[in-house]
């Protein structure tokens, strides 16, 4: 979720790291090429093709398939996505990273249990990214982080990767969420500077599933390419992205 959205650090929140410190297995860092090289814009996650990558955040609670029916229905349009997952979930169901990745998406690390990062301790939050999805890409939840999660980040072989559109999809009049004709007017309406390799934040417990089709087609009405689908990936998300 976006970084707006803060809330305070409660003793649950204290609790579940510890939690997460214990039972999170040490996993080994990614890989020391995933390095972010000078000039790095977090907000673009070297997309520096010219064409738009969509993102999907988190999980869709009550629905652990969504994940892959979205990422099918995409690779059927050729487009490849990015979905940043909790691990928490993720790692209950391991078939949905495998499927995404067959499917020729992206897998990020969206950490362990979706925390603020800042509010934590230094341990806690190497914890967080450590006990993430295996990938080389790290989305901070709430996008919220500093320079010390930046340096976790690339200790751990981590490229932080963040968002140039917020769909704000999260956030609706009453507690809702906006419907699929509010989403494709966010999108549509962006900035062309931050459309053209720029990066498209959505939930996967949100209504931008739904939205996605008609998001893409006023993307490409736009003269606007999305990232290409060339087949299965890995846990390396290269620099610069293969869109």
């Amino acid at each position: 979720m976006p970084g707006s959205r803060k809330r305070a650090r409660s003793p649950l929140t204290s609790a579940l790291a510890a939690l997460v410190l214990a039972l999170v297995p040490t996993a080994v860092p990614a890989t020391a090429t995933a390095a972010a090289p000078a000039g790095y814009d977090h907000q673009r996650c070297g997309n520096t093709s010219g064409r738009v990558l969509l993102t999907l955040d988190d999980w869709s609670y009550g629905d652990d398939d969504r994940a892959v029916t979205v990422g099918r229905s995409l690779q059927r349009r050729g487009i490849r996505a990015a979905f940043f997952l909790v691990n928490s979930y993720a790692s209950r169901y391991p078939k949905v990273a495998a499927a995404l990745h067959t499917q020729g998406h992206w897998v990020g690390n969206h950490t362990y249990s979706h925390p603020h990062l800042r509010q934590l301790s230094e341990r806690e939050a190497r914890a967080e990214i450590r006990g993430g999805v295996d990938s080389t890409l790290l989305r901070p939840p709430y996008g919220d982080f500093g320079d010390r999660e930046t340096r976790l980040a690339e200790e751990l072989g981590y490229r932080i990767c963040t968002w140039t559109v917020d769909t704000r999809d999260w956030e609706g009049p009453d507690g809702t969420f906006p419907g699929t004709a509010a989403l494709r007017a966010t999108v549509r309406d962006a900035p062309a500077a931050d459309k053209r390799s720029g990066v498209i934040l959505g939930h996967l417990f949100s209504h931008f599933p739904e939205a996605l089709p008609g998001i893409v087609d006023d993307l490409r009405d736009q003269g606007y390419r999305l990232c290409r689908n060339t087949g299965p990936t890995t846990h390396v998300i290269p620099y610069p992205l293969n869109c």
